[in-house]
């Protein structure tokens, strides 16, 4: 078996094996569009004789981080290996690899979404951002009182608004971390709302607030069920009306969202448990490529003097003050121990230090060296996947 970089031939045969391991064969525009993403040598195969029995990518991504910085990115994607080659290392081969170009390329960062939650881990990735399915019987669902009916919303015809969708994006993403830059290319891709993406539901409908929207799809006929594809809300004003249009739809039955954890609307209810989680998962995976350059990009809740021992990653000595980090090499005795993933996971403030040391995952003598650390890292604002890739 060879690893090479991929060439314009092997997409064909690219585009089987990844429909095989996922279960689905995309259209071949859409292919096309986050082709656009890949940098020249950022698609890699392994070859069995003529056939491709490996393959990866990584894409040119444009990530938001806490205190509002945005990093170069490299999302990995498309990485499928054939049921008929596994157990051979063929991943291990592409990681090792792939890695390698995109420390040579400067990312300081690697991001992907995982198909499975157990295979990751290994190659330095923690979860860093987690969602949940919500489902809400509408029928039930009042407001309270002292919630505000902010207004402004207008039923839209998708394509029409693509601009204005994009602005109101770009002002969400470069607030929220984990936000992503979505280029033109993925934009036309959403917006082609192609049979083979509805997944059974009916076209797009779409709902615009001046700083928010949301584009959903109905299923089933009696009941009808709203699924929401997106909802972006650069401000709490443009959630509450968008939830009010969507929770006022009286021949609708129920609202289904894949949604952050922390999203506001059991508060805004006098019933909270008419939202019910029916799914949870993680959503967005990191490693940190180049540990200074990514811890002093951030922004920080607390000041802090910690040295880190990463394992496969080095010793740094983390020095924060008024929110801004410096981060160097030390030889100097650690106070925190924590692996590779464990910081991917605690870098966009999903997740606490806390819970870590507790599974002896992030280690310390110093109880509230661990507290304090957990509290610089948290984040202002919750950490939210921009897309998935």
């Amino acid at each position: 078996m060879t690893l090479a970089p991929s060439t314009d031939a092997d997409w064909t045969a690219m585009a089987l094996l990844g429909g095989t391991a996922f279960g689905e064969i995309g259209h071949p525009d859409s292919l096309a569009a986050w082709r656009t993403m890949v940098p020249d040598g950022g698609a890699l195969v392994v070859r069995d004789g003529d056939d491709v029995v490996g393959q990866c990518f990584y894409l040119n991504l444009s990530l938001t981080v806490s205190g509002g910085a945005v990093l170069p990115t490299a999302g990995i994607s498309f990485v499928a290996v054939a049921p008929t080659h596994r157990r051979r290392g063929i991943l291990r081969m592409m990681y090792t690899e792939l890695h390698r170009r995109i420390a040579d390329a400067g990312l300081p960062i690697a991001a992907l979404t995982a198909s499975e939650g157990g295979i990751y881990g290994r190659f330095g990735y923690g979860p860093a951002t987690g969602k949940q399915l919500i489902t809400v019987d509408r029928r039930f669902a009042e407001f309270h009182a002292s919630v505000s009916d902010p207004g402004g919303v207008r039923l839209v015809k998708p394509t029409e608004h693509r601009d204005v969708f994009a602005e109101i994006y770009d002002r969400w993403r470069l607030q929220t971390p984990g936000g992503l830059q979505r280029p033109s290319a993925l934009w036309d891709d959403l917006l082609a709302d192609r049979e083979n993406t509805r997944d059974g539901c009916s076209e797009l409908f779409a709902f615009v607030h001046p700083d928010g929207y949301v584009l959903y799809r109905v299923h089933g006929n009696d009941p009808m069920t709203i699924r929401i594809w997106e909802l972006v809300a650069a401000t709490t004003d443009a959630q509450v009306a968008l939830w009010r249009a969507l929770l006022g739809m009286d021949l609708m039955e129920k609202v289904n969202i894949w949604t952050h954890p922390d999203d506001v609307l059991p508060q805004l209810l006098t019933n909270p448990r008419l939202v019910r989680v029916t799914n949870s998962t993680d959503d967005l995976w990191l490693r940190i490529m180049d540990i200074p350059a990514a811890l002093e990009a951030r922004g920080y809740q607390e000041d802090l003097d910690v040295v880190l021992q990463v394992a496969d990653g080095g010793r740094f000595a983390l020095q924060i003050r008024d929110g801004r980090a410096r981060c160097t090499p030390t030889d100097a005795p650690a106070d925190v121990a924590l692996d590779l993933d464990v910081l991917g996971s605690l870098y966009l403030g999903g997740y606490r230090a806390e819970g870590f040391a507790t599974a002896n995952r992030l280690r310390s003598n110093d109880s509230a060296l661990i507290r304090r650390l957990g509290g610089a890292f948290a984040g202002e604002v919750p950490a939210v996947l921009g897309y998935g890739f």
